[in-house]
């Protein structure tokens, strides 16, 4: 099936999750909202960490389970206000969005417990999975790309403006740490060879491990598309392919973040703010954000007519305020995504991304019949171009947002489009700094010779002009006779930073040494005074790094601010050609991924990485594999993905990620990608479910196994609904299992029963087997979303349980002793958990007594809604007193 229409029943694959070689879920539902609990649900059996990681970060909380090197974090997100902004751009969502954003959560909810069991990372900082709220997915949209646009660059240009004058930011003007590098470009089809379009490319972010981006295929009766999602958020926001179209985003880099100075002044609790009429009344609350390992700290959380209070700055003492379009509309734009999913042509893309809000994107687009288009699809408002360099005065109108914003429309392309961050016409006026045109340039060329896709993807060659020209330029006289050998070497290298180049080594331990003798010179020395903002803007704002990232602007300008280039770039040849020989490349250039370190298991896999994964590639290279010269030659920032979507037939399309699908250590798929990802290989998308092995329902939806002497392997299988209903109910309407309460229900209206508390993130059933044998029905829920949670007080830590072994059949003799420990391990497995709850019919003596014999402690009966019960309770130590973990 190419593009999700069409598909007879009877050739449906299955429902639930099926996967190719590398692990790669496919996944197939019936409705649109059954496929977004599917795509929640895989996403954190493989990314239980990374998912929670990411709620922690956009609740603020990550402190309170990494320590307090996370309170920097917390603080901006909760003075900026995220979690709101996320629960408001929620709640203006069009109903069958909501519905399907909140299915996607929940999904999330259902597969974080068995995720969770196989993460270390949970173990090793003592935290459990906690609950997604419907609104979550986005507030890890936000997360993944508040930092993405502008308003870090301006805390540096005014720091650059108060420190060497305004007319030094233009030294500066190239992309920051916080953008990209992407490229991505469009062929449009051949007529002559009947050849459809292609659409190729590769996002540039933080190397991030797991992997920033998910392969995914997501397809029900209404699509069929394949693509890279955001691990939190449904559907495929950036890079899709569904048969009949396909499309690919790069950062447009636009200017749509403001910041304001603020002043305020204080009467008691009230906070007053400047504005153009007098002083207003601000909103302010405090929030408290716990540490692990420390104190609970104390937060203000201030917000402006233009915005939340995010920063102050040290010198002047105005408070600095954030505006955004996604708090001013409270919109993110997600009602975007099912539109986006359901396009079967490049102008329904286009209609369906005009209520894109942010980020702001390029977009290429093409589809079968030959169409391709470019756009931008975002908010940028319209405002004082002072706006755009540094933060302006919130009291002064002039800086007000106007109200309208500008959204350019579809251009149809007729020859390859390339998009690299670069300025052109559709975006020239959006934004201020802009990717220098060296990889736009490049990959023209590279598409002109008929360059195969991998290899512009991993084309090498240096677009660098401006410290290549220094060099060819410098006076050899003067040298030393080890640095004009070594000048000499780099005015004839090639300029492509292969991994094994000595040359390219060569070359970027100079670049590196140039890097600290400008950040030296005293014309630069006053960049180096103490800055004013929050030490989690320093990767923008300290003066050794952004001379790095901009080093070609800062070498050209330095003689406008009264220094001479050409000494330092002597002094720099003579440091390199004295030390040790710089060695090649890629021993310099090696791969750095981002993670948190707090777990053994993920640590040595990434000292491993890191040791081992020697790059190509450059920041001004097509291969944009970056480094912060001067700093680190390490590679922390490069291609999260690559992709070839083939609309002439999409099982020919082919992708890479830098790792795996997977998050945990153990699992095959956690770095399986890495050496083809680091040679420049792509693997087959592949489309045909005949190819794919199923998963029966959630990784064989077996949550659990143990060995159980005596009687065999005891496993804990979630309910399949339909799979299991006419077995369940064989069980549920014997008489022996009367105090179940279904013994009148026909098989669908058990099927119906289970199909409910299957969708349900509080409530799970589980069929327990022995040694593959089905032996009984264990329920679990949620106390505080049960009707028990009425009758008695509620604690944290509690968690309800409902046992049915199989009444038709004679159970070997003391199993139903031992099964009862299994699964209290099962329970007690999460550290969160501390008491068992269970509440059986009081006229139940069988299980009344079995409880007594296993430990619990009855509590009074209560009523309800369909019997009388006894309500008792089970210890997390009561069980660990009783059943002791040999040493």
């Amino acid at each position: 099936m190419e593009s999700g229409t069409g598909m007879p029943p009877g050739d449906r694959p299955a429902a639930g999750v099926h996967r190719d070689r590398w692990g790669v879920p496919h996944l197939w539902a019936d409705t649109v909202d059954e496929l977004a609990r599917w795509q929640g649900r895989v996403t954190a059996t493989d990314r239980a960490w990374q998912l929670e990681v990411e709620r922690w970060r956009a609740e603020g909380r990550l402190a309170a389970h990494i320590g307090p090197a996370a309170l920097d974090w917390d603080r901006f997100v909760r003075r900026a206000r995220l979690d709101d902004t996320a629960r408001r751009c929620f709640d203006r969502l069009a109903p069958a969005t909501r519905r399907w954003v909140t299915a996607y959560a929940d999904g999330v909810n259902a597969g974080l417990a068995t995720g969770a069991a196989a993460a270390p990372e949970f173990a090793a900082t003592g935290s459990a999975p906690g609950r997604w709220r419907p609104w979550t997915p986005l507030g890890v949209f936000l997360v993944q790309h508040i930092l993405f646009g502008t308003f870090p660059q301006k805390l540096w240009h005014a720091h650059v403006a108060a420190t060497l004058g305004p007319a030094a930011r233009d030294l500066f003007a190239v992309e920051g740490p916080g953008g990209s590098g992407s490229n991505a470009w469009a062929l449009p089809a051949d007529p002559v060879t009947g050849r459809a379009p292609v659409i190729a490319g590769d996002p540039h972010r933080l190397l991030e491990l797991p992997g920033i981006y998910q392969q995914i295929r997501l397809a029900c009766p209404e699509f069929d598309v394949v693509g890279l999602a955001f691990p939190g958020v449904p559907g495929l926001p950036h890079f899709g392919h569904a048969g009949d179209v396909a499309w690919a985003v790069t950062n447009a880099m636009a200017d749509y973040q403001d910041l304001y100075r603020e002043q305020l002044r204080r009467d008691g609790d009230l906070v007053l703010v400047r504005d153009a009429d007098g002083w207003v009344p601000a909103h302010r609350h405090d929030e408290r954000i716990e540490v692990r390992g420390g104190a609970t700290e104390t937060v203000e959380v201030i917000e402006t007519p233009r915005g939340p209070v995010i920063d102050h700055d040290r010198h002047t003492g105005d408070a600095l305020s954030l505006r955004t379009p996604a708090r001013v509309t409270e919109s993110l734009g997600f009602d975007a995504l099912l539109p986006l999913l359901r396009a079967r042509t490049a102008d329904d893309v286009a209609d369906a991304l005009r209520g894109w809000v942010e980020p702001v994107n390029s977009v290429l687009v093409a589809d079968r019949h030959g169409a391709v288009h470019q756009l931008v699809a975002g908010l940028v408002p319209h405002r004082d171009d002072g706006c755009r360099r540094e933060p302006v005065p919130g009291w002064d109108p002039r800086y007000r947002w106007r109200g309208d914003y500008a959204a350019a429309k579809p251009v149809a392309v007729g020859e390859p489009a390339v998009c690299a961050n670069d300025r052109r016409d559709d975006v020239a006026e959006l934004g201020v700094d802009f990717a220098p045109p060296h990889r736009a340039r490049r990959i023209r060329e590279l598409l002109a010779d008929g360059v195969a896709a991998p290899d512009v993807h991993t084309d090498t060659q240096l677009g660098s002009v401006v410290l290549r020209g220094l060099l060819d330029r410098l006076d050899p006289g003067p040298l030393s006779g080890p640095a004009r050998l070594l000048r000499d070497r780099l005015t004839g290298w090639d300029g492509r930073m292969e991994a094994d180049s000595i040359d390219a080594g060569a070359f970027a331990a100079w670049r590196a040494a140039l890097v600290r003798h400008l950040s030296a010179h005293p014309a630069l020395g006053p960049l180096h005074a103490p800055g004013g903002y929050d030490p989690l803007f320093a990767p923008w704002t300290d003066p050794l790094a952004r001379i790095g990232h901009a080093v070609e602007g800062v070498v050209a300008g330095l003689p406008r601010l009264g220094g001479a280039v050409e000494p330092l770039a002597a002094a720099a040849l003579e440091e390199v050609a004295a030390g040790d020989p710089p060695g090649p490349w890629g021993r310099r250039h090696l791969l750095h991924p981002l993670h948190l370190g707090v777990s053994e298991a993920v640590t040595d896999r990434v000292a491993a990485m890191r040791d081992g994964t020697d790059l190509g590639g450059d920041t001004h290279c097509v291969l944009s594999t970056s480094s912060v010269p001067g700093v680190s030659d390490a590679c922390w920032r490069g291609p999260v993905a690559r992709y070839v979507w083939d609309l002439t037939d999409r099982s020919a399309s082919r992708w890479i990620v830098p790792f795996g699908v997977s998050g945990r250590p153990d699992d095959p798929h956690f770095a399986d990608q890495l050496p083809l990802w680091a040679t420049g290989e792509l693997i087959p998308v592949g489309t045909d479910w005949r190819g794919l092995t199923r998963a029966p329902r959630d990784e064989d939806r077996v949550t659990y196994q143990e060995k159980i002497p005596g009687f065999g392997e005891l496993t804990l299988t979630v309910v399949d609904p339909a799979a299991h209903a006419a077995l369940l109910h064989g069980w549920v309407t014997e008489p022996r299992a009367s105090f179940w309460g279904m013994g009148s229900y026909t098989v669908e209206e058990v099927r119906e029963i289970y199909a409910y508390v299957d969708g349900l993130g509080t409530h799970h059933a589980y069929l327990i087997g022995l040694d593959g044998t089905p032996v009984g029905l264990f329920q679990t829920y949620q106390p505080e979303a049960d009707p028990v949670g009425e009758r008695y007080r509620v604690r944290p830590g509690d968690i309800g349980m409902h046992l049915l072994l199989a009444p038709g059949r004679r159970p070997p003799r003391g199993l139903t002793d031992a099964i009862g420990p299994a699964l209290a391990r099962f329970l007690f497995r999460d550290p969160s958990r501390l008491r068992i709850v269970v509440e059986p019919d009081v006229r139940n003596r069988f299980a009344l007594r079995r409880l007594e014999r296993e430990g619990f402690t009855f509590a009074d009966e209560i009523d309800m809604p369909d019997k009388r019960a006894q309500l008792a309770f089970f210890t997390r130590e009561r069980f660990e007193a009783d059943h002791p973990v040999p040493a």
